[in-house]
């Protein structure tokens, strides 16, 4: 029985895979920011309507909840996240980003066409199912508080708890027709940075009647790289990095009054994460002090460590094998990168896992958030298949 599902699966993803290019194609070339995802929603929702499932939208302003009703007492979810970055794209093919300044650099396209199509294949396939399937459409993934949170306080899963929930992510470093996973803790914290360093400006010429912003904030920068090589337990995974830093004013011959700073932190503990803010502070401050100056520093708390479920795992990679061919199913490290998916897996048990979408061969390697991102379109049959397959083998 379960080879003939497998057959029709495969065999449907097939017969969709040039609708889904087509839908692919038109998300990339018509990219929305965090939660300007106005467009986007209404072109997603038009699918929906045309297969009849049915579903909510307006969540954290244009995410979209659909539903398929197996006739089963519970539930799982599927989610695609929805928002574009602000990147400009570097690309000439028929599909470029139209808009300036905006691109899918991060795949969202492509996880979304994948959902579409999964749900394409669950509607025709529901009589197989041995769980209603909640369909999550996701707003803001690249912007804190991210849409995941937002969601959840909504009431994303108050009346219906789903047994656990599933996200698929690009993988650009891994060829196509294989996937990645992970077991347990997999992606780090996120955190971000604002400083601003104050001294008093004045002629460059004249240094002793300046308090030097400029000096201070490369003390202050280079003061807070001991956080990770003398403060972290080397046994937990931290990350401290800046990447911007300029100056209010200033010139050649000029120190400014002020400069503002941005930087990140990304750790795996939860409670050396709390004790990092307070290092970081106290750093920001006392060293801004010891240079006669004086220092603002303000830590946006980010999306948590992304766990995911040991048991969940186990019978995702599982039946991952069972689809593809246990050479196609691939063991990841950790990463220090962050996901707001992470909010789903403190509610409910959740799985990411990593979609190959590179090509060697075809020149298709460029890493996300990069302005020559793109994919190998086989890349949405597998996925879209694979997110279908491992819905209707989910376990009671």
């Amino acid at each position: 029985m379960s080879h003939q599902i497998t057959l029709r699966i495969k065999q449907y993803a097939i017969e969709i895979w040039p609708m889904m290019v087509e839908i692919r194609r038109h998300l990339h070339m018509h990219p929305e920011l965090s939660f300007e995802e106005v467009n986007t929603s209404a072109y997603i929702r038009a699918f929906l309507d045309k297969w009849g499932i049915p579903y909510t939208h307006g969540w954290s302003g244009h995410g979209i909840v659909a539903t398929i009703d197996a006739g089963q007492k519970t539930s799982i979810a599927l989610r695609a996240d929805m928002d574009a970055l602000p990147i400009q794209e570097n690309a000439n093919h028929d599909y470029t980003s139209t808009i300036d300044g905006r691109m899918h650099a991060c795949g969202h396209d492509v996880h979304m066409t994948c959902l579409l199509g999964a749900a394409y294949i669950l509607n025709i396939m529901r009589d197989a199912l041995p769980y209603n399937i909640s369909l999550i459409f996701q707003p803001g993934e690249e912007k804190l508080p991210g849409g995941a949170s937002m969601m959840i306080k909504e009431g994303l899963f108050k009346r219906d708890k789903p047994n656990h929930i599933l996200g698929q992510h690009v993988f650009p470093s891994l060829e196509v027709g294989k996937v990645g996973i992970k077991s347990g803790l997999y992606m780090a914290s996120a955190d971000e940075i604002y400083i601003t360093i104050r001294g008093k400006g004045g002629h460059a010429a004249m240094p002793h009647d300046n308090v030097d912003s400029i000096l201070m904030s490369s003390a202050v920068i280079m003061a807070l790289q001991s956080l990770v090589s003398r403060n972290a337990n080397p046994a937990i995974p931290t990350v401290l990095s800046f990447g911007k830093i300029n100056s209010v004013g200033g010139a050649t011959n000029i120190v400014p009054d002020e400069v503002k700073i941005q930087g990140t932190l990304r750790t795996m503990d939860e409670t050396w994460r709390s004790q990092a803010h307070l290092l970081i502070k106290r750093i920001v401050i006392e060293t801004a002090q010891a240079y006669s100056g004086d220092a603002d520093i303000d830590i946006q708390k980010g999306y948590p460590c992304l766990t995911n479920d040991e048991v969940l795992t186990a019978s995702i990679r599982e039946n991952m094998v069972a689809y593809l061919g246990t050479e196609n199913v691939v063991d990841l490290p950790l990463r220090m990168t962050s996901e707001d998916f992470a909010f789903y897996t403190q509610v409910v048990p959740g799985c990411f896992y990593r979609l190959g979408t590179g090509n060697i061969s075809k020149g298709i390697i460029s890493p996300v958030h990069t302005a020559t991102f793109d994919i190998d379109e086989k890349s949405l049959e597998i996925g879209a298949g694979l997110m279908a397959w491992l819905a209707i083998k989910a376990k009671n």
